[in-house]
């Protein structure tokens, strides 16, 4: 039988391993125990399971820009110095996918050492109360904005300038900031075009415009793919998840779905690999 007496102590120390827990609001604040996160501004973190990365070695026909990127994002996850990265091109030719499979690849090298964070293109603006919360942190952590693009009346581009490279405390060491774009200086041609046209000093608007760009050290360019790049895409796709489909019929059948979508491309490819293995009710399990 428990002594009444201890009733006291026991409640004291439970109310101490209360205080000692994280409340939900700060769980929602903790970056240490996922891979990956969704940042909700100002410091929510939606921890992300599975990410659905490809194998780095499945990222094919970008060979050169899979090696800067990462050697780029290997020297930052071990604590080196490392250029925010921009990548630019055609729409589908893998941009993300090889964000996130060399974020795949480094965690199995450095387990626990490298989060991924993904910043939603409208909540630019906020970014410097994100740098703000991961600033001192001991983990190093990569922000990836997809599909970063700024139109005509938005502003915003200012703050991410300033995130960067500008202010006096400075992008922190344990945070890099890499985007993917369809336009190479993040703007619509004819916007700039429009604007130079219409300003007094047109060439200082389009340093303006450009010098957002001009902030990202590394620049990997992905380009439409030929007919025997998309067909390596798929030959490796269909081996990796054991698809068994003849060779003459499924590069038929891909050719011909890659005319219906206009283009051959890394993503065309994992459509038509979806709709085979779907046809051969076989799952492709990452």
């Amino acid at each position: 039988m428990q002594d009444e007496s201890l009733h006291p102590v026991w409640h004291r120390i439970a109310e101490a391993l209360e205080r000692l827990a994280p409340s939900p609001a700060d769980a929602h604040r903790d970056v240490h125990h996922h891979d990956a996160y969704v940042w909700h501004p100002p410091t929510q973190f939606e921890p992300v399971i599975s990410t659905h990365a490809l194998p780095l070695g499945l990222v094919r026909g970008v060979d050169l820009q899979k090696a800067q990127l990462l050697e780029n994002t290997e020297r930052f996850a071990r604590g080196y110095p490392a250029n925010n990265a921009l990548l630019w091109g055609a729409r589908g030719t893998g941009k993300s996918s090889l964000v996130k499979a060399v974020h795949r690849e480094l965690c199995e090298r450095l387990p626990g050492k490298l989060a991924l964070i993904e910043v939603a293109r409208e909540d630019i603006g906020a970014l410097p109360a994100l740098l703000t919360h991961l600033y001192g942190q001991p983990r190093r952590f990569l922000l990836l904005c997809d599909d970063l693009s700024f139109d005509q009346d938005d502003h915003s581009y200012k703050s991410l300038k300033s995130v960067l490279e500008g202010g006096i405390r400075g992008r922190p060491e344990n945070v890099l900031f890499y985007a993917t774009s369809n336009r190479r200086h993040l703007m619509p041609r004819e916007m700039m075009e429009n604007e130079q046209r219409a300003a007094l000093h047109g060439a200082e608007v389009i340093d303006e415009k450009v010098s957002l760009s001009d902030r990202f050290g590394l620049w990997l360019g992905f380009h439409l793919m030929d007919q025997s790049t998309y067909f390596c895409i798929i030959e490796a796709y269909l081996r990796h998840f054991a698809l068994v489909y003849p060779q003459e019929q499924w590069q038929a059948e891909a050719v011909e779905w890659s005319r219906t979508r206009g283009s051959c491309s890394g993503r065309v490819a994992w459509q038509f690999v979806t709709d085979l293995a779907g046809r051969l009710g076989k799952p492709l399990q990452f």
